[in-house]
C-alpha cells in the first residue's frame, strides 16, 4: 500500500486503520437511515467531517465502505462462532451458544446489521462473491451443531440445511426489535429462543451412549 510523502501517517498505521474504523462506523449509521443507494459521497464526508479527499484516503470507494460494513459484522459473526467452537459442549449447547454470540453482535451493531441484512445486493462481482463464502461459512457452523445432534440422537432426524435457515431467520429478524436498554436483553432472548428452538428439535427419547 503506498504511503504519504513528508509527515503524513502510512496508510496501515494504527492510527489510519482506528479512523478507517470510525468512518465505517458512522457511515453504518448514514446507511441505516438513508439507504445504500440514496446516499452519496457528499453526505457521508459530511457525516465524519472529511473532504473528499481526505474520505477516499481512507476508503477507496462507496461500494468499499459497504463491503466493510459487511466485512465488520461477519469478522464479529465469526469470532463468535470460534468461541463457541473453542468451549465444546452437546450440540443443543452449542447451538445456544451459537445464538448468544449472534444475538450479541445484533444489539452491539445495529446499524451494521440493517445495513447488512437489506443492502448486500448492492455488492457487486469479487465483493459479492465475498459475502457469500463468508455467510455460507457461517450457516456450515449452525449445520454442523445440528448435524452432530443428529449423529448422536439429541435431536430428531431433520433436514440441517432448512432448520439452519430456520434458526437464523428467528435470529437475525431480531434486529427489528431487539434494542440496547430494552425489557430483554441479547442474553435473555438468546436463552428463551434457545429453549423455545431446542424443545421443537431434541429427541424425545435420546438415544443412550
Amino acid at each position: 500500500m503506498p504511503r504519504g510523502g513528508g509527515g503524513d501517517e502510512p496508510r496501515r498505521s494504527p492510527k489510519w486503520q482506528a479512523r478507517r474504523q470510525t468512518i465505517i462506523d458512522t457511515s453504518a449509521r448514514v446507511f441505516a437511515r438513508r439507504g445504500y443507494h440514496a446516499t452519496g459521497i457528499t453526505e457521508l464526508c459530511a457525516a465524519n467531517d472529511l473532504g473528499k479527499g481526505a474520505f477516499y484516503h481512507y476508503i477507496g470507494s462507496k461500494e468499499e465502505l459497504l463491503a466493510a460494513i459487511h466485512d465488520r459484522v461477519m469478522d464479529e459473526v465469526m469470532l463468535g462462532a470460534d468461541r463457541v467452537a473453542a468451549a465444546g459442549g452437546s450440540p443443543s449447547a452449542q447451538l445456544a451458544m451459537l445464538g448468544d454470540e449472534l444475538l450479541d453482535v445484533i444489539a452491539r451493531y445495529p446499524d451494521h446489521v440493517w445495513v447488512f441484512l437489506h443492502e448486500f445486493p448492492a455488492l457487486t462481482e469479487g465483493r459479492a462473491e465475498q459475502f457469500r463464502l463468508r455467510r455460507r461459512e457461517y450457516e456450515g457452523r449452525v449445520e454442523a451443531a445440528l448435524e452432530a445432534g443428529i449423529r448422536s440422537g439429541e435431536f430428531r432426524d431433520l433436514d440441517p440445511r432448512l432448520t439452519a435457515l430456520a434458526w437464523l431467520g428467528m435470529h437475525n429478524y431480531t434486529y427489528l426489535w431487539l434494542k440496547a436498554g430494552g425489557l430483554l436483553s441479547a442474553g435473555d432472548v438468546a436463552k428463551r429462543f434457545a429453549d423455545l428452538f431446542n424443545r421443537g428439535i431434541v429427541s424425545p427419547t435420546p438415544r443412550a451412549d
